[in-house]
C-alpha cells in the first residue's frame, strides 16, 4: 500500500510547503544581545545593565592638529620702556559746584540787564516804525493829496496869470495847493505841498508856513518838511548847491527858484561860480543896495539855526525892521530838522526867484531837465 503525501495547505502546487517568502526590503538586523526587541519591555535585569567601555577608536575622530608656523613668521615685539615724563596723568573728575543762591545784588543786576534789553528792543522797533512804516503811510497820504489836487485843477479851468501879477490861491488847511520839484534829486522827486505845518499836515508832505508868501509873490514862500520818516521829503536837503533849481508848479504857472550863494562863496562869487549859466540870475542878496546896510546881509544859501530862530521865515530873513513889499525879493525858504534823527537844530535853505512861466499848451520848463 503506497502512501501519498497530503497536499500542501495554503500553498501553490509544486512549491515547498515551508519556503520563505521573498521580502522587498532587506531584513532588519537581529536585535543585539541585551536590547529588547521592538514592542517588548526590557527586564529589570537588562534595564540596569552597565554599558561596557567604549573601545579605542570607536568614538568621534579629533580634527588634525594645526600646522606649526614656519620659522620667522612671528616677530617678538621688543619691550618699550615708557619714560616717567610720558606717563599719563591721572584725570580727576570734579563734580559741578552748585550755583550759589541769588542774592539781592545779583537779582538787581540781572533785573537791570533784562530791563536794558527790553528797552533796546523797544527803541529798535520805534526806529523801524519811524523810518520805514511811516514812510509807507505817508506815501499813501501823499498820493491821495496829489490825486485830489489834480482833480481840482482839471475841474476848474483858469487862464494863465501874467508873471508880473500876484497869483491868488484858494488855501484850505491840510489840502495840497502846489507841487514841488528838485531836478538834481532825480526825475522821480516831486511832492504836493499842503497848507499848514502841523504834525498831521507834515505826515502828508511838505507844508506851507501859514502867513508867509505864496509861490511867485514878493516875500518869503516858506515850506517845512521831514528829514527822516514820514516820506522824508527833505532828507537830502544838505546836498543842494548854489544855483540848483527848485521848481514849483501851481494851477496857472511854473515858478523857478535857485539856491543862493553860501557864505563861503559870496566873496569870490563874481569871479567864480557866477560864470555858470545856471547862475546867470543868482547873486548874493547883500549886493542889493549898500552891502553893510542891506536888509538881506545875513540871507545866504544855507545855514544852521536853532528852533527858536523863527526869523528865517520872515519876509526878509534875519531882518527885524519892515521893508515895503515892492522892495522885497521873491524868496523861497526850506526848513528841516538837523542833524538826521534829531531836532536840536534846523537846516535852512534860501532860494531866489529866477523865472516864472505860464502853464499853457503843455509847456514844461527846461529847468526840470537839469541834473
Amino acid at each position: 500500500m503506497s502512501y501519498d503525501p497530503p497536499p500542501p495547505q495554503g500553498g501553490r502546487p509544486g512549491q515547498p510547503p515551508h519556503a520563505p517568502r521573498p521580502r522587498p526590503y532587506p531584513a532588519s538586523p537581529e536585535p543585539s544581545r541585551g536590547r529588547p526587541a521592538p514592542g517588548q519591555r526590557p527586564s529589570s535585569a537588562e534595564a540596569t545593565q552597565i554599558i561596557g567601555r567604549v573601545p579605542a577608536g570607536a568614538g568621534p575622530r579629533r580634527p588634525p592638529p594645526r600646522p606649526l608656523p614656519a620659522e620667522g613668521a612671528t616677530e617678538i615685539i621688543p619691550r618699550v620702556v615708557v619714560p616717567v615724563d610720558d606717563e599719563p596723568e591721572t584725570v580727576r573728575v570734579q563734580r559741578p559746584t552748585p550755583e550759589p543762591a541769588d542774592g539781592p545784588l545779583r537779582k538787581a543786576v540781572r533785573g537791570f540787564g533784562e530791563l536794558m534789553i527790553t528797552a533796546g528792543l523797544v527803541i529798535l522797533l520805534f526806529v523801524v516804525y519811524e523810518v520805514y512804516v511811516t514812510d509807507i503811510l505817508s506815501a499813501e497820504k501823499q498820493d491821495e493829496a496829489t490825486t485830489a489836487l489834480d482833480d481840482k485843477w482839471n475841474s476848474n479851468t483858469v487862464e494863465p496869470v501874467d508873471p508880473q501879477r500876484q497869483v491868488q490861491y484858494d488855501l484850505i488847511d491840510g489840502q495840497a495847493f502846489a507841487k514841488m520839484y528838485i531836478p538834481v534829486f532825480g526825475p522821480d522827486y516831486h511832492f504836493s505841498i499842503v497848507e499848514g505845518t502841523t504834525d498831521k499836515n507834515l505826515e502828508v508832505g511838505p507844508g506851507h508856513y501859514i502867513g508867509t508868501a505864496l509861490p511867485g509873490n514878493p516875500g518869503n514862500f516858506s515850506v517845512a518838511g521831514h528829514r527822516v520818516g514820514k516820506g522824508a521829503p527833505f532828507n537830502d536837503l544838505d546836498l543842494l548847491s548854489s544855483c540848483d533849481a527848485i521848481v514849483v508848479e501851481t494851477q496857472t504857472n511854473w515858478v523857478v527858484y535857485r539856491m543862493l550863494p553860501t557864505t563861503a562863496e559870496e566873496a569870490g562869487w563874481a569871479e567864480g561860480k557866477a560864470k555858470n549859466p545856471k547862475c546867470a540870475k543868482v547873486a548874493p542878496l547883500k549886493d542889493l543896495g549898500n552891502a553893510a546896510a542891506s536888509p538881506y546881509a545875513k540871507t545866504v544859501g544855507q545855514e544852521i539855526v536853532t528852533p527858536a530862530q523863527g526869523e528865517v521865515i520872515s519876509p526878509v530873513p534875519h531882518f527885524a525892521g519892515e521893508l515895503p513889499a515892492a522892495q522885497q525879493a521873491s524868496l523861497m525858504t526850506l526848513t528841516t530838522c538837523h542833524p538826521r534823527f534829531s531836532d536840536k537844530q534846523r537846516l535852512i535853505v534860501h532860494a531866489v526867484l529866477t523865472m516864472s512861466y505860464p502853464k499853457a499848451n503843455g509847456f514844461v520848463p527846461p529847468e526840470l531837465k537839469e541834473q
